[in-house]
């Protein structure tokens, strides 16, 4: 049963009364009369009827469980919909009995649509005074009232963006006034907002008035509430700020918000994120959800940015099982604790294992246990400098250990195997590069041998991953620089790590087999450019308060990446942000791929660095080492 709680017996109470006075409205309208004459056994009868089955309406509908002091249009729509709902039931029920009474009992056809409307009045009207007392009290009003009783200063503030997300980040300040800000105005690009009037608040002007306008309300800080746009637009808004002596706070990018929800909590300071966001990717997001409800699912390299990332979008997936497998303990614990609860609460089982890729006997024992379905492999070694100096290790781990994760999901026959790659496997010159490239021709041969949606997903670099030049960049600056950058022209591709995570898993749906999908990065970055915008987002300046030095490029290192093989051709997909390229057919050694791999990692098990170099070259033919010095 649905309670009627204590705040609403008073509705209650409001609503048997209003409704008999609307009632006596609609016969003083019909009849021109304030005396109902022979109309009064007609009035009982239908107000008898009406207060029993409209507060019947209303409580089987939930109207007496809302709380009104912050009541919405969707509580309005139902409102309207119980009362319309109530006094035609009652109407039709008292035209239906009248006839068969005894006696006269006047009842005019037109009577229950006039109660109609003023019971509409009748109800709404204390509800809207309810909600009306819980609006807060204007914004200069209250920085007079807080000034005189020497509380604290409300501070106000400019939203930039005059949509769905500054509408709720303006009603969440106004409802807690506790915050100490108050949105004195909007500011957006679109004319057609310009001289509107949002929860009291107007819209003031355009991006280039925030100078003016913050002089003239004496604002020291603007909230830029709009998580679709992209970083070109949050970096143009920013400089203005910043020009302009402004602190600014961000509502975060549309991949961070849960449910496209806005709240107070979720802003935060500006961050290199914002600056190269891109535009929102649509992705199918029930193709996804399809392919992954239900089944067991494996994760590599669980641990890392990507993989752990994976186990987040996967598990909303509701798939049956998630195994979460890496060979660092303390990451596989972190994420494991970090989604326990949201797995019990969806009932996903989630298994943690430590386990290595690189030892067979191992990767057969987990996945003849838990019999995964899809596999994503995410495990690999990463960093070029390093791997540069260690060739042994990029092998072993990228090359053998990916052999033996396709062995072992062969032997059990997994439905669906996704690898993830780099665009340092394209046109590799270093051997991290073209250890992928080569685990990629492995993705490739399986997916021949099974006819499995065996296929690579290649992307570039992500923001915030471990490793990055973004955690450099910001102990650099931490530590007062300099901050390094190898050359003035260096240039990367970036995507944030839910972008990326996003559309492997729209790839994977994609996959028929054999195929490398390759991500749309958008335009690369200028490495300087983003040490220069870290530096200023700390608040500093380059040159006064911190140096840029160039250092020279590492080994392995070039200049521009690349995402597409020479002759590879490619097309996009159904989905305006894939790519798909046939890898493989060209390649010289995928013939006697079994044996150039198997060679390869003998060589690189005895760590003979220019044996190694040799072998890859062979078996990668566009591989071109740069000079190791």
């Amino acid at each position: 049963m649905r309670p009627i709680h204590l705040r609403n017996r008073y509705l209650l109470v409001s609503d048997l009364l209003l409704l008999t006075l609307a009632l006596y409205g609609s016969y003083v309208l019909r009849l021109e009369s304030l005396a109902l004459g022979p109309h009064w056994r007609g009035f009982w009868l239908l107000a008898g009827i009406a207060l029993l089955i409209v507060p019947f309406t209303f409580w089987r509908t939930g109207i007496y469980a809302r709380y009104w002091r912050y009541a919405s249009v969707e509580e309005l729509m139902l409102l309207a919909g119980a009362v319309t709902t109530g006094v035609l039931v009652s109407g039709a029920l008292s035209l239906a009995i009248t006839p068969r009474l005894p006696g006269s009992w006047p009842l005019p056809r037109s009577i229950p649509l006039i109660f109609l409307l003023l019971a509409l009045v009748a109800t709404a009207g204390p509800r809207f005074l309810l909600r009306l007392s819980a609006r807060p009290i204007s914004g200069w009003r209250a920085h007079r009232l807080s000034s005189a009783a020497n509380g604290p200063r409300i501070q106000p503030v400019l939203i930039m963006g005059a949509g769905d997300a500054g509408a709720m980040i303006v009603r969440e300040l106004q409802q807690n006034a506790h915050l100490g800000l108050e949105p004195v105005g909007f500011v957006d690009d679109d004319l057609a907002k310009h001289d509107v009037v949002i929860h009291g608040v107007p819209v003031l002007g355009d991006r280039y008035a925030i100078p003016r306008l913050a002089t003239d309300y004496k604002i020291k800080q603007v909230i830029i509430a709009m998580p679709t746009a992209p970083g070109k637009t949050i970096r143009e808004i920013v400089k203005i700020c910043e020009g302009a002596g402004l602190q600014t706070k961000i509502v975060p990018g549309l991949y961070e918000l849960l449910g496209g929800t806005v709240t107070v909590r979720q802003l935060r300071p500006v961050e290199i994120n914002d600056l190269l966001r891109r535009e929102p990717v649509q992705t199918d997001i029930a193709a996804v959800q399809e392919l992954l409800r239900g089944k067991r699912v494996l994760i590599t390299g669980a641990g890392g940015s990507i993989g752990s990332e994976l186990c987040r979008q996967i598990l909303c997936c509701c798939p049956d099982m998630l195994i979460a497998l890496g060979h660092g303990e303390n990451s596989i614990f972190e994420i494991v604790q970090e989604l326990k609860g949201q797995a019990e609460t969806l009932g996903v089982e989630l298994v943690p294992v430590i386990a290595g890729t690189r030892f067979p006997p191992r990767i057969r024992q987990v996945f003849e246990a838990y019999r995964p379905q899809i596999v994503f492999h995410a495990a690999a070694h990463k960093h070029v400098p390093l791997m540069e100096e260690h060739p042994g290790e990029a092998i072993t781990n990228n090359v053998l250990g990916t052999r033996i994760v396709l062995d072992a999901a062969l032997a059990t026959g997994v439905e669906r195997f996704v690898m993830i790659s780099t665009d340092k496997a394209v046109n590799p010159t270093n051997i991290m590069g073209a250890s992928k490239r080569a685990a990629e021709l492995l993705v490739y041969q399986a997916a021949q041998r099974s006819g499995k949606p065996y296929v690579v997903v290649r992307f570039g670099n992500v923001l915030g991953s471990r490793g990055s030049v973004v955690h450099t960049f910001r102990r650099q600056i931490a530590a007062g620089g300099p901050v390094t950058v190898t050359h003035p022209e260096i240039r990367r591709y970036f995507m944030t790590i839910p972008e990326a995570v996003q559309l492997v898993l729209q790839a994977a749906v994609l996959g028929q087999g054999g195929e490398v999908f390759v991500l749309d990065m958008g335009e690369p970055v200028k490495i300087v450019d983003l040490a220069r915008d870290m530096i200023e987002l700390s608040g500093l300046q380059v040159g006064r308060d911190i140096e840029i030095v160039f250092t020279g490029l590492r080994p392995g290192e070039k200049l521009f990446e690349e995402l597409f093989v020479p002759g590879e051709a490619y097309v996009r997909t159904v989905h305006p942000k894939i790519f798909v390229a046939r890898n493989g057919m060209d390649n010289p050694a995928a013939e006697k791929l079994d044996e150039a791999v198997g060679c390869l990692i003998r060589i690189a098990e005895q760590g003979d660095r220019d044996a190694i170099v040799r072998a890859m070259e062979e078996l990668v033919p566009e591989y071109r080492p740069a000079d190791h010095g």
